[in-house]
């Protein structure tokens, strides 16, 4: 190991896991204290930015989200598998983190 390596990462007592610093300001800026992370293990924050991975069927709407769609400015819902969020066409939607990645 380097000389500053220990630096790098905080130990996460709530999760168990080393993070880096920046996520430790994304985990104290959400207010339900709900963890939110995307396909490949990325904190999710409101406001961010995030990809499809996979086509998704919408209830309710006639229409499908193809894989690689951007949707932006995320909201956190307080459930830690999913983000609630706006499309054109389709209201009141909520995506469940397992299927976005941030962009």
């Amino acid at each position: 190991m380097s000389a500053g390596s220990d630096e790098d990462f905080v130990y996460d007592e709530v999760t168990g896991e080393w993070i880096n610093p920046g996520e430790v300001v994304a985990l104290s800026a959400a207010p339900t204290g709900v963890v939110v992370r995307d396909s490949v293990g990325n904190l999710l924050a409101d406001g961010d930015s995030v990809v499809l991975i996979k086509d998704l069927k919408v209830k309710g709407a006639n229409q499908a989200l193809k894989r690689g769609t951007l949707i932006k400015s995320i909201r956190l819902t307080g459930d830690e598998q999913e983000i609630d969020c706006r499309y054109e066409g389709i209201k009141g939607l909520v995506l469940r983190a397992e299927f976005v990645k941030k962009s």
